[in-house]
């Protein structure tokens, strides 16, 4: 078995990049990528890494993983050697998008070629841009394999490997392919697997793959956004909706990502919104790549108003400008509460993030609380008044940047007969009502979705117990009922088809 070097730091001084010991040509990309210093998980990793040593970092989405293994990883190409030298493997097209993009922009002076391959996208484009011999290939396992088997992709000159948001591809089912994946890179090599979590199943990839690796760990109080108010509203599962709806009534955002817990949960709730006149889209895993893109694009243009999201689709969003992500479902962990919530409050503005809980959830809310170390603030359901006033203030606004933009003249003859006809305070009601969208309370409806709960709480006790590992403070969703389907998995359960998550 390999020997696992952990290193636990807290460091309250953030380290410089020009100490980390990158050549001259990172250095010149970083300080025209505007970055001095680095955060906690690029300034541990980046000087382990470069001694080519194999590390597994813990940290969570926006702590800046991606400099961290993609620094050391493009120190290390010989752009000269038209080989694949290092290969990305990440759970989601557009987490794979992102981190090409990072790289591309990293490698800028040292012109390092970097190529994205993913599912949902022409495999001929991808076998004709393999041609133009990148140094480093970002992919999704799935298509990478894909490749592999097509012997468009080989890995026989392969030098460092990172896996990505590792116990994300677990929960997707892919480490299988990860296994036949790295069965293809040579034995001498260097890798970097990065989780937010250590699941035995991750830590047994780490002790078969990796090489006495280094544990660089970032705590959870070190990652949890102090920029971003949070906050919580109890109610009940069918009042959600309302709740909702008034949220965006009266805070008016810019743009917000709602988050639902599945695939229907998003379909409905972004035709539901759409129902109520809110622009709203929704993006999850069986999107087409061209109408995600779309999606996205709409809502960066501000097309989109809220954007409905699962957490797979939502995976590695770089979206700026977020200013209010609504958690309509909680989520099944809190790694993914501090992913979602990290929407929003980026490049030190402030957000605001909003959870719903049932009754049936709170003790799970309270778990989130004490994993992220971060309490949230109650929030009292709006009512329909308080929502009206929010779209009325909307109006008073448009009133006053009107009158303020002074180019009123051509309607002062218009007033002063109104005026004539009737008092001042009855024509600016009669303006503010016509201005004034009211809540509109279309009946929409909405599949009930199970609440969270403990895995070995005392109702799944009742069922029977949770065996050895249910003593893990792992959450899940409520079964519908007692009969696994599907194809039996190692040590009891079920494994759902790819389709079947979100």
């Amino acid at each position: 078995m390999n020997r696992l070097i952990c290193i636990d730091r807290s460091r309250n001084n953030l380290a410089l990049f020009k100490d980390l010991g990158l050549s001259e040509q990172l250095m010149k990309s970083v300080e025209r990528m505007g970055f001095e210093e680095a955060t906690p998980i690029q300034g541990e990793t980046i000087p382990i890494a470069l001694q080519g040593k194999d590390v597994i970092g813990q940290a969570q989405t926006g702590t800046g993983k991606t400099i961290a293994f993609g620094l050391p990883l493009i120190e290390k190409i010989d752009v000269n050697d038209n080989n694949i030298q290092g290969i990305v493997i990440a759970p989601t097209r557009e987490l794979a998008i992102q981190v090409a993009e990072e790289l591309y922009k990293a490698s800028y002076h040292k012109r390092a070629r970097v190529l994205s391959v993913f599912g949902g996208q022409d495999i001929n484009r991808q076998i004709r841009s393999l041609k133009k011999f990148p140094h480093i290939v970002v992919g999704t396992p799935g298509r990478v394999l894909d490749h592999i088997n097509r012997k468009t992709i080989r890995l026989q000159n392969v030098h460092t490997v990172v896996l990505d948001e590792a116990d994300e591809m677990l929960n997707m089912g892919f480490i299988e392919d990860i296994e036949k994946i790295l069965a293809q890179v040579p034995a001498e090599h260097q890798t970097l697997l990065f989780s937010a979590t250590m699941p035995p199943q991750i830590r047994a990839i780490a002790e078969r793959f990796m090489t006495e690796p280094v544990n660089v760990k970032v705590k959870a109080k070190e990652v949890t956004m102090p920029n971003i108010q949070q906050y919580y509203i109890e109610t009940h599962e069918k009042k959600k909706f309302d709740v909702l709806t008034r949220l965006l009534d009266i805070q008016s955002p810019e743009l917000a990502i709602v988050f639902g817990r599945t695939k229907r949960r998003v379909d409905e709730l972004a035709e539901a919104l759409n129902v109520r006149g809110y622009a709203a889209e929704g993006i999850h895993g069986d999107l087409t790549q061209a109408k995600r893109m779309s999606v996205l694009r709409k809502f960066k243009e501000g097309t989109v108003e809220v954007l409905v999201a699962t957490d797979v689709a939502a995976r590695g969003l770089d979206i700026s400008g977020v200013t209010h992500v609504y958690n309509f479902d909680l989520p099944q962990d809190p790694e993914s509460y501090v992913h979602r919530i990290g929407r929003t409050g980026r490049a030190g503005k402030s957000g605001l993030a909003i959870s719903f809980a049932t009754p049936r959830e709170m003790s799970y809310l309270n778990h989130v609380e004490k994993v992220t170390k971060r309490k949230m603030e109650k929030m009292k359901a709006p009512t329909l008044d308080e929502a009206l006033e929010g779209k009325q203030k909307v109006s008073m606004e448009k009133l006053t940047a009107a009158i303020e933009g002074d180019n009123l003249n051509y309607y002062r003859n218009a007033a002063e007969q109104l005026l004539e006809e009737h008092d001042s305070v009855s024509i600016i009601c009669a303006a503010l009502k016509v201005l004034t969208n009211e809540p509109d309370q279309t009946p929409v409806k909405l599949t009930e979705e199970s609440p969270v709960y403990r895995k070995d709480s005392r109702d799944n006790r009742s069922r029977g117990g949770s065996g050895g590992k249910g003593k893990n403070n792992n959450w899940s969703k409520r079964p519908s009922n007692n009969k696994p389907s599907g194809n039996k998995r190692q040590g009891g359960g079920y494994k759902r088809s790819r389709k079947e998550r979100v």
